[in-house]
């Protein structure tokens, strides 16, 4: 009696875990085609050498942990998949850098309790069009991100991923086309 309980809880967790790698998988595939339409990235990595980090730190104010970030690139196109904490659990932003600006952000998982209006449209049409500022240290935004009563902290994660996102998309066009000349 006692190994059926376990082998049915074995294969319970191993059936609901694959349902959920799938489940993941879809937002995934989602912000890709809405990124891209009809166009066909290329999927590249970028190495956060010691010295980009340093570059991030001084330049965002922001420490960043990662050895290798992945993206999709087409032309002067980079769509991202970036993780920032918000109060105690990480939020997952999949953000479209267009020529240097956002094109849109958007929340593919939100983890946290509280703070979940950063997912809705009208938070994240605030990122359309948002530049990297780069007359002050730390660099900034180029326009306000108005808050969220009790989002502070996942407000706070998702300007953070913008200004991230634009600055490595700044980071792989310059590195492509100082390769191409």
């Amino acid at each position: 009696m006692i190994i059926r309980f376990i082998l049915y809880t074995i294969f319970g967790f191993c059936c609901l875990s694959s349902h959920f790698s799938i489940a993941d998988e879809d937002p995934l595939l989602e912000f890709r085609q809405k990124a891209f339409a009809e166009q066909m990235p290329i999927r590249k990595s970028i190495w956060i050498t010691k010295a980009l980090k340093e570059q991030v730190r001084e330049q965002l104010d922001y420490s960043f942990s990662q050895l290798r970030v992945r993206y999709w690139v087409h032309q002067n196109k980079t769509a991202w998949v970036l993780e920032e904490i918000g109060k105690e659990q990480p939020i997952t932003f999949g953000v479209v850098v267009n020529d240097g600006h956002i094109e849109f952000l958007e929340v593919l998982q939100y983890r946290e309790s509280r703070g979940g209006e950063i997912q809705y449209d009208f938070f994240a049409r605030q990122f359309e069009h948002a530049q990297l500022v780069q007359d002050k240290s730390p660099w900034k935004l180029s326009q306000k991100i108005d808050g969220i009563t009790g989002a502070t902290l996942s407000v706070r994660a998702s300007k953070k991923i913008a200004k991230l996102a634009l600055f490595l998309h700044i980071q792989v066009i310059q590195s492509a086309n100082e390769k191409a000349h």
